[in-house]
């Protein structure tokens, strides 16, 4: 029978048992031991004790004079065993030593043999010493001098090439592989413990994608009548809806390895790393079947592609694209590897991302509803100390448009409020603290508002609150206060209903309310203020959306410029004349001219009332509900209670 090879992975490859940094040093350290060995160990001296210890005790054999400067001082042999010689008796290898043993520096050498002479006077000729002249060249010093900073070079790009290769390397330790994929693997026996039972709401999803769960843990059940499962599955939603929370859940229930990388980590400085890491990764999931590939904000490198925007295109980017759809191509059909996706920017993914083999089922998260976010705030209202009058009902219905980070956000500030406040429980009012905060930033009490400029602002939330109460199809109204919040000075809090369409009569009433607080102030003050920056922003965007967009107008009405393909925004001129542009114009100013005189005919009929809530908000600073209807009176719409759906 035949072995069958095993693969192994690039990454997991043996390793060298010597690295080549230890050879070269190894290298380095023998070269150094050869030259220390060959050269003969010589001590320093000097003419004093050259004379008096050496010369005199006739035991100096020769002296040589090397290149004129220095003396070398040869022993006889016969006094190397004398207790003064017996530390250089032997050579750094236990060899004999035959010199030289001494050596001393000389100024000069006519004055070097005079001394010498004048020493030896008395001295039988057979004990005079010897004098040799020679000139020799440190070769070691010049093969250092040419070698030591290429030494210096090569260690250098040593110490770069290896830092660099552990800032992009990902998995190994060479410069090469900065190409590997850095995916992190969740294997079988750390799966993250998250299931669908942490992903509250969402019931129609966690359904469609219960499916792709049956598939891994039994694909044969499918297979066998023919079926194909998805490739791809692009989960789409707007930030904080639990896109990256229900792929975890989904590799959690499954039981199956999971590769989890951002669609950033795909781009780098090189050309090519891209797509070598795309590669890389696929090649890992082939051999961890069943597995699933999770890739977060794949429009980093799923854009589309196109003349339109042809500008800007990034070609590494699109080679990086070109290779993951080759990749998603390649698969032969059932493999068991599923390629999962999330991104709240689905209309700029290319067509070919899209089409049927490759992403070819799209998941969409919404923001939840109020049964969803009821279900949302029970997990994460279990490990939290709370009050016994805390309804997760209630505060889902305070907090319409929320996301569930959002709500997970209400809930952790809600406890640190608690927390500063020394309170052993959390209550409602921390909670209302905490959506407060979040909505519109932190109170600033001790922001110095001259009288002046506070008796502005109350008519300008006064304002507000009046337009939107008297006004039907304005969402309820909670609270008006002109505490500074965040950037705002002032702010008039509603509790907006969840609708799947507005009518042009809501969205020209909210237009009303936006710009109500600079009609407050015209009417009032006879002049305006800056005040309504933020209002006069809103408002124009909404005029531009309503008249370019939804068609709401007379004069282009049926007619929409909205892109859902995300194209225009990469064009150099708008899709329309310019003609057409000054229709828009002037349709825009049209609909603001009719919101504003709607507006201030309503102050002007209910001018007590306004002054009256002006003047008990620079009281309080804060107006609640039930003090909104003593001055206001009854909404036309109050059958509606509040936080209804």
């Amino acid at each position: 029978m035949k072995k069958e090879k095993r693969k192994i992975r690039p990454d997991q490859q043996e390793k060298p048992l010597v690295s080549m940094r230890w050879l070269y040093l190894i290298l380095f350290l023998l070269l150094a031991l050869f030259w220390w060995g060959t050269r003969q160990s010589t001590k320093e001296t000097n003419w004093s004790e050259f004379n008096e210890k050496m010369l005199q005790q006739r035991d100096v054999l020769k002296v040589d004079i090397v290149n004129n400067e220095e003396v070398w001082v040869y022993i006889k042999p016969a006094s190397l065993s004398k207790e003064m010689y017996k530390d250089i008796a032997k050579g750094v290898f236990g060899s004999a030593n035959a010199g030289p043993h001494y050596h001393f520096r000389i100024g000069s050498v006519e004055v070097f043999t005079q001394q010498l002479e004048a020493a030896q006077a008395g001295f039988a000729p057979e004990d005079k010493v010897a004098v040799e002249y020679s000139k020799r060249d440190n070769w070691w010093t010049t093969i250092l001098a040419w070698i030591f900073p290429l030494i210096l070079l090569v260690i250098f790009w040593v110490f770069v090439m290896g830092r660099m290769a552990n800032t992009m390397g990902g998995t190994g330790s060479s410069i090469y592989s900065f190409g590997k994929s850095k995916a992190v693997l969740f294997e079988k026996g750390d799966i993250s413990p998250i299931t669908f039972k942490d992903v509250a709401g969402y019931e129609e999803a966690k359904t469609e994608i219960m499916e792709i769960v049956a598939f891994l843990k039994n694909p044969q059940f499918f297979t066998r009548l023919g079926a194909r499962i998805p490739k791809g599955i692009l989960l789409v939603g707007p930030s904080g809806t639990g896109k990256t929370l229900m792929a975890k859940a989904v590799a959690g229930e499954a039981g199956v390895p999971f590769f989890s990388l951002s669609g950033s980590e795909f781009v780098e400085m090189f050309v090519g790393v891209g797509a070598s890491r795309v590669r890389d990764l696929f090649d890992r999931a082939m051999e961890k079947t069943p597995c699933i590939i999770f890739i977060d904000e794949i429009d980093t490198i799923g854009r589309v592609r196109g003349k339109a925007a042809s500008y800007q295109v990034n070609d590494e980017r699109e080679s990086t694209l070109n290779q993951l759809l080759a990749e998603m191509d390649g698969f032969a059909p059932n493999t068991g590897v599923i390629v999962m996706a999330a991104t709240n920017r689905a209309d700029i993914l290319d067509p070919a991302l899209l089409r049927p083999g490759r992403f070819d089922r799209h998941i969409y998260l919404e923001l939840p509803n109020k049964a969803e976010r009821e279900a949302i705030f029970r997990v994460h209202l279990q490990p939290l100390t709370l009050d016994v009058n805390i309804d997760a009902g209630f505060l889902a219905a305070q907090t319409p448009g929320f996301s569930g980070a959002d709500i997970a956000n209400v809930c952790n500030e809600a406890a640190l409020i608690a927390a500063r406040a020394k309170k052993d429980k959390i209550e409602m009012a921390d909670f209302y603290g905490a959506v407060d905060r979040i909505v519109a930033g932190l109170e600033k009490k001790t922001k110095i508002i001259t009288p002046k400029e506070k008796k502005v602002i109350s008519y300008h939330e006064a304002g507000h609150a009046l337009v939107g109460w008297m006004l039907e199809h304005v969402d309820p109204l909670v609270k008006v206060s002109i505490i500074p919040r965040g950037k705002s000075l002032g702010s008039a809090w509603y509790l907006p209903e969840e609708h799947q369409i507005l009518t042009k009569s809501q969205l020209f009433e909210r237009l009303c309310v936006m710009l109500a607080g600079r009609a407050a102030e015209s009417l009032v003050f006879n002049e305006v203020s800056s005040g309504a920056l933020d209002d006069l922003e809103k408002a124009t965007k909404q005029a531009y959306v309503m008249i370019a967009e939804l068609g709401m107008s007379e004069r282009m009405k049926n007619l929409s410029f909205y892109d859902s393909t995300g194209m225009h925004d990469a064009m150099l001129q708008k899709p329309y004349s310019e003609e057409t542009a000054r229709l828009i114009d002037e349709e825009v100013r049209k609909l603001f001219d009719t919101a504003f005189d709607k507006t201030t005919a309503i102050l002007k009929e209910h001018r007590s009332k306004l002054e009256n809530l002006a003047e008990l908000l620079l009281q309080k600073e804060v107006v609640e509900k039930d003090e909104l209807e003593k001055i206001l009176g009854k909404r036309p719409d109050v059958s509606v209670a509040a936080g209804e759906n």
